[in-house]
């Protein structure tokens, strides 16, 4: 009784509040990544000293779903859902800016007054970028880069939890509770991921990755009915994946023959082509669903079906493509099917392959030990990551119709305003992409450039892999474009988590900064004056 009124007489304020486990999770990782490391260190040394005092209670208004706080920059709304990043970590140094000569300033007009009154010359793009990259404390740039990486949703990382402290046996421990428990986890994990794309859970063979799988398909395809002699010919795109390309070429050293085939302006292959390039020694066909730079989707049913009929194993790379678009293996007479995680809002070290059982695909395996995964993927799982991926593809199946919906309605909006612009235009087909892809070129303005001005936004100009290369993508040159248009060329990923104000506020902001930077280029002054470029003699010095 005496418990029960001391209860009552907490007042309404200071009364416990009791959180779903997720969303107890997610508050606390999103209240520690607001607390800078020298602050912990400093209360964990405080802590030893003096006993913890009860900490102020937050409400329930604090939570929300993962990357959908507000864009807007005011004060006491911050936007650090993830870690801490430091001012310095994601601006560009003003002191640095391009300036411009002296003389040319001055005859110009263009002069900045500085903290101390006096006029000093600079270039007006030093005020863009500074606006562009100087945010508030703790604050990170809006996440637009979906075909890198998704962030894990909340409701995986639950799943995955329990695996990581109470059940941490071996799932291929047989003789004991704690290997059946993580074996069970990871038989109905199996069964998700299965269901998502139309297959018996036994032809799921769980790997670290989209790339591991590409690698494991090709090559063990090519190596077991090698050994004949009588079977020596790939056909892939030029679009394909680099761990697809590089495979390829690794074959190609062991004596294969692999075909290249290109594809039209619009990124789709030519099925006619594609038809032409199978021989009788033709072994394996390798499209992959969805690029992961302009985000075409290939016809992978009719490419199914022409293999079939000629007796070639398709083999597709649906890392972009599972749990976004509906997809069946044997409505597709799929062969054998990359998966990936992280692109579907699972954790990052696994992934998944493919492998039919009727008709059987025999592969070499690429690890060897001790036969797990049928013998073709030999290596104790990671119980964790596997139920994360699971769920991952669980939630994906379920939500797909409505993610699909949202994402449309967000990339419309989107697009429609980049293309509003002058001189901007999409990269691949219209009629055939995934939404939450989107490639647009913005001409006479430098993609790198457009990238610093944009350092508020987390966005690529290509694919992760190959990021650190300064060449032109080589997808957008399969497509036709030229060195100039690949290089203005910046692509834009919506996801589950992506909000309406992101939307506009990238709008804006690409908006403003591109008309800065093309009024930086002598190419668009011409432009304007309606000079054709293409008539002029450019001298060599």
């Amino acid at each position: 009784m005496e418990n029960a009124q001391n209860r009552s007489s907490v007042p309404p304020t200071e009364k416990e509040t009791f959180l779903p486990l997720h969303l107890a999770q997610l508050f606390f990782s999103r209240t520690m990544a607001t607390i800078a490391p020298s602050a912990i260190r400093q209360a964990s040394r405080l802590a030893s000293k003096s006993a913890l005092t009860t900490a102020p209670r937050h409400g329930l208004q604090q939570l929300s779903r993962v990357a959908s706080a507000p864009v807007q920059r005011t004060a006491g709304k911050k936007r650090s859902y993830v870690t801490e990043s430091k001012r310095d970590n994601a601006q560009v140094q003003t002191e640095t800016a391009i300036r411009l000569d002296r003389k040319e300033l001055e005859k110009s007009g263009l002069t900045i007054t500085s903290e101390n009154g006096s006029t000093e010359h600079v270039s007006p793009m030093a005020d863009v970028l500074k606006a562009a990259t100087i945010m508030d404390e703790g604050q990170r740039p809006i996440y637009m880069d979906m075909q890198a990486t998704t962030p894990l949703d909340p409701r995986v990382l639950d799943a995955m939890m329990p695996y990581y402290t109470g059940f941490y046996g071996n799932p291929h421990s047989r003789t004991h509770a704690y290997g059946w428990e993580s074996e069970k986890a990871v038989e109905d994990a199996r069964q998700h991921i299965a269901s998502l794309i139309g297959a018996d859970p036994k032809e799921i063979i769980f790997t670290s990755g989209a790339t591991e799988s590409n690698n494991m398909s090709i090559k063990g395809v090519a190596r077991f009915f090698g050994r004949s002699g009588k079977k020596k010919h790939i056909i892939t795109s030029q679009t394909e994946h680099k761990c697809v390309l590089d495979s390829c070429r690794h074959l190609q050293d062991e004596g294969f023959e692999v075909t290249y085939l290109p594809v039209e302006s619009s990124g789709l292959i030519n099925l006619d082509k594609l038809k032409a390039a199978i021989r009788p020694d033709t072994m394996l066909v390798s499209i992959m669903s969805v690029n992961n730079e302009i985000g075409v989707i290939q016809p992978i049913e009719e490419i199914g079906k022409i293999c079939r009929a000629n007796k070639v194993f398709f083999h597709t790379d649906a890392a972009q493509a599972v749990g976004k678009i509906p997809l069946d293996v044997n409505a597709m007479n799929i062969d054998l099917m990359s998966i990936s995680s992280h692109k579907i809002y699972g954790p990052k070290g696994i992934g998944a392959c493919y492998v039919r059982r009727r008709p059987r695909v025999r592969i070499d395996p690429i690890i060897s030990g001790g036969g797990q995964e049928r013998g073709l993927r030999s290596g104790t799982l990671a119980p964790a990551l596997v139920v994360g991926f699971g769920e991952a593809c669980r939630i994906a199946k379920e939500e797909m119709k409505y993610d699909s919906q949202r994402i449309k309605f967000l990339s419309d909006r989107l697009l429609n305003g980049l293309l509003s612009m002058e001189h901007t235009s999409q990269n691949g087909d219209p009629n055939h992409f995934y939404p939450g892809c989107v490639n647009v070129s913005f001409a006479y303005v430098e993609g790198e450039s457009l990238l610093m001005a944009l350092k508020d936004i987390a966005l690529s100009s290509g694919s992760a892999c190959t990021s650190a290369s300064l060449e032109p993508s080589y997808v957008l040159r399969a497509l036709g474009n030229s060195d100039e248009s690949a290089h203005s060329s910046i692509r834009f990923g919506i996801g589950r988590f992506t909000t309406e104000q992101e939307i506009d506020y990238v709008l804006k902001a690409v908006t403003e900064r591109v008309g800065f930077l093309r009024e930086l280029s002598p190419l668009w002054e011409l432009v304007q004056e309606g000079v054709d470029l293409n008539t002029i003699e450019w001298s060599q010095h």
